[in-house]
């Protein structure tokens, strides 16, 4: 959707890091999406609080140990769904919203199983998942500062389209600088919203 920004973060919830996130985002009453793990220490109270203020809460694996997640088919499956019944344990609903660790490009797959990215993102839909990539990436995970975050962002943005910004809620750089991003998009026109299935965002299979 045209000028719609949906704001998403990896890797948590963190204890510090993630509650700051929600302070700004109910500051401005925006809401994002988390791709959520059980491998940063966050709270289960966080993931209820991510859902009840109207975030959608959705899935990136349980451990993100690549050369766990990635061994085989049913290696994959089996942390998914680990990460998958704490969500529903904690929300109610059980989330039908996937994003792959590294994306469903990652080559580093290859090293654990040959061909497994394109068997995963065919089998996910077949049994009713949606995933999702993105399409702007703040390069948080790279060790960026915050004003280097913030301009990946912003520079990325466009209205002819929709954006999917890559983001992870564990990074003090990312907390820091989200309050000017929301900012930049409230002053220049952008909504913001959750992502849901009508959206597609693929990036192509390496492996």
């Amino acid at each position: 959707e045209a000028g719609v920004i949906h704001l998403t973060f990896d890797d948590g919830p963190n204890n510090g890091t993630t509650t700051d996130i929600l302070n700004i985002l109910k500051k401005y009453n925006v809401k994002a999406t988390f791709f959520v793990t059980n491998t940063n220490g966050g709270s289960d109270s966080q993931i209820k609080r991510e859902f009840d203020e109207g975030h959608l809460v959705a899935l990136h694996t349980s451990s993100h140990d690549y050369s766990k997640v990635y061994a085989s088919y049913d290696a994959y499956w089996n942390d998914l769904n680990k990460i998958s019944e704490r969500v529903e344990r904690i929300t109610g609903q059980k989330s039908m919203y996937i994003r792959f660790p590294g994306g469903s490009s990652n080559t580093i797959s290859r090293h654990y199983s040959s061909g497994i990215m394109s068997t995963l993102a065919a089998a996910v839909e077949s049994k009713g998942y949606t995933y999702f990539d993105w399409n702007i990436d703040s390069r948080d995970a790279e060790g960026k500062n915050s004003d280097q975050i913030y301009s990946n962002v912003i520079n990325g943005l466009s209205k002819t389209h929709g954006n999917v910004v890559l983001m992870h809620d564990i990074k003090r750089t990312t907390a820091n600088a989200i309050e000017r991003i929301i900012q930049y998009g409230l002053n220049n026109g952008y909504q913001f919203k959750v992502l849901d299935k009508s959206i597609v965002c693929h990036h192509k299979t390496a492996n």
